[in-house]
């Protein structure tokens, strides 16, 4: 069940902003540069074509793990709330603190997208 209303390309940009990237424009050379941190990562011509050089969060496991051990640094418990309100809406609605074991087993096992949108909720807020 999908909670962040975005398609794959945005959702892994607002991911790679809250990672650190970001695109400068090389007006001059008629490039624009993707930066993580402020080391170029690649020059390309387009803001997009820049964009899609950033990790793929959404569809790569290697790249969901990164940004869900980001997650996991901000705030663990609410990573975990925010992922299981993604994987088992069912069991979310008027639960306490009571995690039923069929829960953590969806929690175990989620898709890359899964990942990378609890990450985005937990990431974004302060």
């Amino acid at each position: 069940m999908t909670q962040v209303q975005m398609t794959d390309q945005q959702l892994n940009r607002a991911l790679a902003e809250l990672m650190g990237y970001s695109v400068n424009d090389m007006n001059w050379m008629g490039l624009h540069q993707l930066l993580k941190y402020g080391s170029e990562v690649s020059r390309l011509p387009s803001e997009d074509h820049a964009w899609a050089d950033a990790p793929d969060y959404c569809n790569d496991p290697a790249a969901s793990l990164e940004v869900q051990t980001a997650a996991m640094k901000r705030n663990p418990a609410v990573y975990c709330d925010n992922l299981d309100r993604i994987v088992n809406p069912k069991f979310c609605e008027g639960k306490g603190e009571y995690w039923h074991e069929t829960e953590v087993y969806g929690l175990i096992d989620v898709r890359p997208r899964e990942r990378a949108e609890a990450a985005y909720i937990t990431l974004r807020s302060k």
